[in-house]
C-alpha cells in the first residue's frame, strides 16, 4: 500500500525568484492545493572523474489546475527537472512529492503504479505503438492498469472524440496514416486515459509546424480548464507561455526566476517580464 507522506513544511521557492512583488505569488497560492512539491532537490552525475550537477537545489510547490511550463537552454536542468517530478530519474539529495506520496520512499512496482494513474505523458516524438491503431494506443495504459478490453476501447474512442479525432473517425487509424498534429492528438488522448490529475508535457509542440502547435496548445489549456487537470510542461514554445498560468526559467540547475502570466509581457519573437530589459525566454538550443 502506498502510504502518504507529511509534505515539508518549506515547499515554497526562494522568495529572490519570484518575478514582481511576493504578494502578488502569495494571493495567486491563496487557496490552491499543493499537489506537487520538489523540496531542495539536487542531482549530480558522474562522467568519468567529473561530477556534473544537473540540480542543484531547487524547491518549487505545483498547485493542482493550474497550468506550468519549466523554460531554460540546454544543460538549464529544465530536462532533469522534468523528469524528477515524473518519477523517471530519482535526486541525489532533496525530495519529490506528488499527491502527498514520497517518490524516493516506493518501490519499483509502486513507482509504476503511481505513474500508470497518477501521471499522464506527452512527448514530443508522440512515442506511439507504430503497429496500433489509434484506439489500441490510447487503450494501452487501461489495459496495464487492469481494465476490460471492451470498456477500454470504449473510453479511448470517447478519449479521441474529445481531442477532434472522432469526426472523421480515426479510430482505426496507425500512426503512419495518421498526421503529426493528430499522431500528437491520439498521444493527449493516451495521457487522458487512467483520469490522471497530473500531465507531463515534453516539448509537445517541438516537432509541429506553428499552425497545429496552436491547435495542440489550445487543446490542452481547454484540458486544463475544463477537466481541472494540473498540466507541466517543458518548453521553447513561446505561444505555449500565453496559456501558462505561471512560468519557471531554469538556470544552472536552479530556478532563475517564477513569473505569473499577468506579469509576462508577451510578443512574437520575445517575452519580457517585470523589470526585464531584453527577452526573458531562451532561444531553442
Amino acid at each position: 500500500m502506498i502510504q502518504q507522506a507529511q509534505l515539508p513544511l518549506q515547499g515554497q521557492a526562494d522568495p529572490e525568484v519570484l518575478a514582481g512583488e511576493p504578494a502578488e505569488h502569495a494571493r495567486y497560492a491563496k487557496g490552491k492545493r499543493v499537489i506537487v512539491r520538489v523540496h531542495e532537490v539536487q542531482r549530480l552525475y558522474r562522467i568519468e572523474d567529473e561530477v556534473v550537477r544537473a540540480l542543484a537545489g531547487v524547491t518549487l510547490d505545483i498547485y493542482a489546475g493550474e497550468y506550468l511550463s519549466i523554460m531554460g537552454p540546454s544543460g538549464s536542468g529544465k530536462s532533469t527537472l522534468f523528469n524528477m517530478i515524473g518519477g523517471l530519474d530519482s535526486p541525489t539529495e532533496g525530495d519529490v512529492t506528488v499527491q502527498g506520496i514520497r517518490i524516493a520512499e516506493l518501490s519499483r512496482d509502486q513507482q509504476a503504479r503511481l505513474r500508470n494513474r497518477c501521471l499522464g505523458y506527452i512527448f514530443q516524438a508522440y512515442n506511439l505503438v507504430p503497429v496500433m491503431t489509434a484506439t489500441e494506443n490510447v487503450a494501452l495504459p487501461m489495459l496495464l492498469g487492469g481494465m476490460d478490453i471492451s470498456d477500454a476501447h470504449d473510453k479511448a474512442r470517447q478519449l479521441l472524440d474529445a481531442v477532434g479525432l472522432g469526426d472523421p473517425p480515426r479510430y482505426d487509424h496507425r500512426p503512419d496514416q495518421l498526421s503529426g498534429g493528430q499522431q500528437q492528438r491520439v498521444a493527449i488522448a493516451r495521457s487522458l486515459a487512467n483520469d490522471p490529475p497530473i500531465i507531463l508535457a515534453d516539448e509537445p509542440t517541438g516537432n509541429l509546424d506553428t499552425k497545429t502547435g496552436e491547435e495542440i496548445i489550445d487543446r490542452l489549456s481547454q484540458l486544463s480548464r475544463d477537466r481541472g487537470v494540473t498540466i507541466i510542461s517543458a518548453t521553447h514554445d513561446h505561444k505555449m507561455l500565453s496559456v501558462s498560468d505561471r512560468v519557471v526559467t531554469i538556470r544552472d540547475g536552479l530556478i532563475n526566476k517564477i513569473e505569473l502570466r499577468s506579469q509576462l509581457d508577451i510578443h512574437v519573437g520575445s517575452i519580457h517580464g517585470p523589470g526585464d530589459q531584453s527577452s526573458g525566454a531562451e532561444s531553442p538550443a
